[in-house]
């Protein structure tokens, strides 16, 4: 059976269970992405099969069922941080609620355009301002330092493909991993131009990554500590609630991670300060009439 790039397929050996799309194909091995997740593998074209659409329509809906509740979720927990904040802001709701607030700007540099796709429609429903930039996981130790000094953002999300093979090494060893030294460069780097964890927030890694590696180069979060798959969405909901919180309060790993679709096992990090900054007051510009 042949294949062209963007087939849907799924991996017979594995009993058919995640959907991929097939992105390039040579002398009979295929490299596959995950539809959903954030994994990239190799397959040979005889493991694959091509996904009906009836099969297709019943996953689909599965995982918008998961997408769904998750954003339901964070809408919640948005809504008791903005009534907690106007509570505050407005000292016990003896004054009026009058106030701006400062958003935080994030930067999102993702391997796989369509995933960036996705995460930027759901920064935008979020609410939330995102420069979102495609670029080759190899490639991004070298891009991020430019994209820091022209955008200046205070959360950077360094994500895309990655997975673990054991025949290339244990888990402790970096080099059996597709692309988490790439990763782990791409946040030495970003350190190094803003060292303090609480000034620039950073995200990185993506399915079954080295977390160890990663958190060591300097990110307050990171995938995937049991070296799980994690969800092409995960990562925003990681941004959010850090950009939804308030600069005088810190974020626990658990509160952080629980809006994502894959929990403590695919995600972890370290406490970090929030970045919503309040002011008052709100002043509205006054419409002025020429005659």
């Amino acid at each position: 059976m042949d294949f062209t790039t963007g087939d849907l397929v799924t991996r017979t050996s594995y009993n058919h269970d995640l959907l991929f799309r097939v992105a390039s194909q040579t002398d009979g091995n295929v490299i596959i992405h995950g539809e959903d997740i954030r994994l990239e593998a190799d397959a040979p074209i005889d493991d694959l099969a091509r996904v009906q659409d009836r099969e297709l329509e019943k996953r689909r809906k599965s995982v918008k069922e998961q997408e769904e509740f998750s954003y339901r979720l964070f809408r919640q927990d948005y809504q008791l941080m903005k009534e907690k904040r106007d509570y505050q802001t407005t000292e016990g709701y003896h004054y009026p609620s009058r106030f701006f607030q400062l958003p935080a700007k994030v930067l999102h540099i993702d391997g796989d355009r369509m995933y960036l796709r996705k995460c930027i429609e759901l920064y935008q429903r979020i609410g939330l301002q995102v420069h979102g930039v495609h670029v080759d996981e190899k490639e991004m130790p070298f891009e991020i330092g430019p994209l820091i000094e022209k955008i200046q953002p205070d959360i950077i999300v360094i994500t895309g493909h990655d997975s673990f093979s054991k025949n290339k090494g244990l888990k402790s060893d970096l080099r059996a991993y597709r692309h988490s030294k790439y990763f782990a460069e791409t946040v030495r780097s970003a350190r190094n131009i803003v060292p303090h964890l609480d000034q620039l927030v950073i995200f990185a890694g993506a399915c079954q990554s080295h977390f160890e590696s990663l958190i060591r180069a300097g990110a307050n979060f990171a995938s995937s500590p049991s070296r799980i798959n994690i969800h092409a969405l995960d990562p925003v909901y990681i941004a959010a609630k850090i950009a939804y919180t308030p600069f005088m309060e810190k974020v626990s790993v658990w509160d952080a991670l629980r809006n994502t679709l894959t929990g403590e096992k695919g995600m972890g990090g370290v406490e970090t300060r929030g970045l919503l900054r309040t002011g008052m007051p709100y002043l509205e510009e006054e419409s002025t009439d020429y005659e």
